[in-house]
């Protein structure tokens, strides 16, 4: 599967099983729909949280705020927090990431795109 948003906070970086490393952040997809014979337009976000398991040099540039493509797998995760209430989440293990824009920086002089034809598992990291 193939989807576009926003990465909610920096990309961080976890050992798991004592030697593996993976790169984890979660991404925020945008919509709104108008519903039939309404006149206000509503709107939602939908999380992800993603896993990127090739690599560890790409976290440098998966910045809160930067707008990135992911293809990979999605799976449901049901589970119940430390106080007993039941919580569920979406997750992708990523196959590859697409950089379509670098985080927005403080300047506004400074907020021109950044994009990449090759996905990002194609380069040098």
């Amino acid at each position: 599967m193939e989807f576009t948003g926003t990465i909610t906070a920096d990309a961080n970086i976890a050992t798991v099983k004592g030697d593996k490393e993976v790169v984890n952040f979660s991404i925020a997809i945008n919509d709104r729909y108008k519903p039939k014979n309404a006149n206000e337009t509503r709107e939602f976000t939908t999380y992800i949280q993603v896993a990127w398991w090739r690599g560890i040099g790409i976290a440098k540039i998966l910045n809160k705020g930067a707008i990135v493509t992911i293809s990979g797998r999605l799976f449901p995760n049901a589970y119940t927090d430390l106080n007993g209430n039941a919580k569920a989440s979406l997750n992708c293990h990523a196959d590859s990431i697409k950089l379509i824009r670098g985080k927005k920086s403080e300047s506004p002089k400074q907020q021109e795109p950044v994009g990449l034809t090759e996905p990002i598992d194609d380069l040098p990291f």
